[in-house]
């Protein structure tokens, strides 16, 4: 009985051991337990496959598996380096013509459209002259007549040479009026003039030619004032292409400081000594200078562009994207000593553009002459000869000769308020050009104290950045060698390589605005031309005598200024020379 008890259990315990067996899970050989996967964040290369024009395609959108776990950051390609990876549009000097400032400028006296233009207006004022002095000249010019009829016109019938019919008498006879004489008359008939104009006297002539020749002066001013701007512009033009070439430097010595400062970094969090915080830190530096070169770069191609404008250079297809042209030359610093009261009475007294006014009012004056010789009497002359043909023989040789003169005259004693009228509008004219004239005095005033600030307070900041760039440089060595020591910190480079950068770029900007504000110097005081001005025919011999002095002692109409009662104290005389220019 024992046993048997000990066989049903052994049989039981048998059973369960096979049912708990049956009912477990698959070994791991059959379902393998999930573990992580990591997965690279470096974006795959694409296929790249040209197509049929030669262009390279790439597909915009790649697929990248979603990472498990955040990888570290994927080190940065230093080859071909951030610097040359960055520049990629298709912008070459190479085979460029080359300027320099001197020849930039000759290039845009003869090329720029602003003086061409300039110099044809003067070719117009001329033919103005032309036209208004041929009316005080003669005017002598042949005229002819001829008149021919049909003979069958006066032979067939009693038609006269006016084509009517003749009334016919009782007997059936036409009468023989005034259509049979002229029956009679030769087929061809004419007449030949040549009679000649001349104007004795008006009052509107005259002045109205003398205000052409000041139309003229102010073409001519007008000229010389855009010559000086011009001028100007060039080089403010081409100083701010050098600045943005120089910048182009500023920046890309920036990047790669900063890209090898990212490779120190990197290469300490591989060995462990520094945190993946100063990788992330030098990496997000790196990538905030990358768009400032970029920005660089462009502001250097459009300034480029700007100056073949303003030079007249047309677009060349051969050359494409490429650069129109070289600019060789640097950002000079020659101080000039500046004496303002000096610089603003020379202003005054050079400036073609108050010389322009002047011109304004001397042609109003005579348009107002103009306006009141409209009142008095008008004379003409008018004589010639005259060759008649002869009605009744087809001779040629047959002819009436002889000479006719006559004189005609008017007056417009009354035209109810006409002439006045006139006389009212060009007197008013004439208050607006001298208010005129006044304020562009006050304008070149303020020109020349402008410029004279700006060029004050650029030499300034040059001399407040002469030592900065040093001891920046000097900052950015001392920053790196404390954190080489392990005194300093990342942030201190970072900081340091910052004010570099900033320093180099107002040392820059400094240059470029003492330039540019030396050459508007120029411009406003009038001496921006004095060393290109050749006008061989072109300025007028009024223009060098004193109908054209400016100075603070005369007023619009070039006469010597009365005392202002708002000022104290007397007016000091200022002698008057002729203008030289």
């Amino acid at each position: 009985m024992r046993k048997q008890l000990l066989a049903g259990g052994f049989a039981l315990t048998t059973l369960l051991v096979a049912l708990l067996a049956f009912g477990q899970s698959p070994s791991p050989t059959e379902r393998p337990a999930s573990t992580p996967i990591l997965v690279s964040t470096a974006t795959p290369a694409p296929t790249v496959t040209p197509n049929e024009s030669g262009t390279v395609s790439v597909p915009s959108t790649l697929a990248t598996p979603a990472p498990l776990v955040t990888p570290l950051p994927s080190p940065v390609k230093t080859e071909p380096g951030v610097v040359e990876s960055t520049n990629t549009f298709q912008w070459s000097e190479k085979g460029a013509p080359v300027f320099t400032i001197d020849t930039a400028v000759i290039t845009a006296l003869q090329q720029n459209p602003a003086v061409l233009q300039a110099l044809e207006e003067i070719r117009r004022t001329k033919g103005v002259i032309i036209q208004i002095r041929a009316q005080a000249l003669p005017h002598i010019g042949p005229s002819a007549t001829l008149d021919w009829t049909d003979p069958n016109i006066r032979e067939n019938g009693p038609l006269t040479t006016f084509g009517t019919v003749a009334a016919p008498t009782p007997t059936g006879t036409p009468i023989m009026g005034i259509g049979g004489v002229k029956n009679l008359r030769n087929d061809l008939l004419y007449t030949i003039k040549v009679t000649g104009t001349q104007l004795v006297f008006n009052g509107t002539t005259w002045p109205s030619i003398r205000g052409t020749f000041f139309q003229r002066d102010s073409a001519y001013f007008a000229l010389r004032d855009t010559i000086d701007q011009v001028i100007s512009t060039v080089k403010t033009q081409f100083y701010q292409v050098i600045l943005n070439r120089e910048l182009i430097t500023v920046q890309e010595e920036s990047v790669r400081l900063l890209e090898s400062q990212l490779k120190d970094q990197q290469n300490r969090f591989e060995a462990g000594t520094v945190p993946r915080f100063n990788v992330l830190q030098a990496q997000v530096q790196l990538y905030n200078q990358i768009p400032q070169l970029i920005t660089a770069r462009n502001n250097y191609r459009i300034s480029i562009l700007q100056l073949a404008k303003t030079l007249g250079l047309d677009f060349n297809p051969a050359r494409g994207v490429a650069a129109p042209l070289r600019v060789v030359g640097q950002l000079p610093y020659v101080p000039r000593k500046i004496d303002l009261l000096a610089d603003i009475e020379g202003a005054k007294r050079s400036r073609p553009f108050l010389k322009r006014a002047r011109a304004n009012v001397l042609n109003q004056i005579e348009q107002v002459h103009v306006a009141i010789g409209s009142w008095l009497p008008n004379v003409n002359a008018n004589g010639g000869g005259e060759w008649l043909s002869s009605e009744l023989n087809s001779s040629f040789g047959d002819v009436s000769k002889g000479w006719l003169t006559t004189v005609t005259g008017s007056w417009p004693i009354f035209d109810s308020g006409m002439a006045w009228g006139k006389i009212q509008q060009q007197r008013a004219i004439l208050s607006q050009q001298e208010i005129t004239y006044d304020d562009d005095v006050r304008q070149v005033e303020l020109e020349v104290q402008q410029a004279a600030s700006n060029l004050l307070q650029n030499r300034e900041l040059i001399k407040a950045t002469e030592k900065t760039v040093e001891q920046a440089d000097e900052a950015v060595r001392l920053a790196k060698a404390r954190l080489d020591a392990g005194a300093g910190t990342q942030l201190d480079v970072l900081n340091a390589q910052v004010q570099l950068t900033t320093a180099q770029s107002t040392r820059l900007q400094a240059l470029f605005g003492y330039n540019s504000a030396l050459a508007e110097f120029d411009r406003v005081t009038g001496t921006q031309s004095s060393y290109t001005e050749q006008f061989n025919g072109i300025a007028p011999h009024a223009t060098r005598t004193s109908t054209y002095y400016t100075g603070s002692d005369v007023d619009a109409r070039g006469k010597p200024k009365r005392r202002n009662p708002f000022e104290p104290g007397p007016v000091t005389a200022i002698s008057r020379q002729p203008s030289s220019k």
